[in-house]
């Protein structure tokens, strides 16, 4: 399975990432050093990045602090892009519900699980604050999704 992430032209990039090597001999973008050199703050163990594109590899390091600062925007921008309003909401019955879908609605609220007992649905729902609930409907309520993820359950 890939990683996801394409150059410019939708060819697949593969991604490895690297942890604990030593500080490499390069200057790390916007802290040098006197003659060079990596300022002190970008010495010891670092986080190595290498992207391996038809053009050729691109190969950069940084300090565990770096890395967790990059994953936080990461994350922020992956749930931002997710939770971008699509084409339009689609709507389920409850029955159809499956792990990941996220209901429309001003408060994000994700099915973390749908138990069918029945004609009665139990649906465990998320919020995005972290807190879970299970509300139970009828096989044939009509749920209106603002997300829902490809595949089935």
């Amino acid at each position: 399975m890939g990683s996801g992430i394409t150059d410019a032209d939708g060819h697949p990039v593969p991604v490895t990432v690297t942890a604990g090597e030593a500080a490499p001999g390069a200057v790390a973008a916007g802290k040098t050093g006197e003659a060079g050199e990596a300022g002190e703050a970008d010495r010891g163990p670092r986080v190595g990045i290498r992207l391996s594109p038809p053009a050729g590899d691109l190969v950069w390091s940084c300090t565990p602090a770096a890395a967790r600062e990059l994953a936080a925007v990461l994350l922020r921008a992956a749930e931002e892009t997710e939770n971008a309003p699509g084409e339009r909401p689609v709507t389920v019955t409850a029955g159809e519900l499956r792990r990941g879908d996220v209901r429309d609605g001003d408060r994000a609220m994700t099915v973390e699980s749908a138990r069918t007992d029945g004609s009665t649905v139990h649906v465990t729902w998320k919020s995005g604050a972290g807190r879970s609930w299970t509300q139970a409907y009828a096989a044939d309520t009509a749920i209106t999704l603002k997300r829902r993820l490809p595949g089935g359950r």
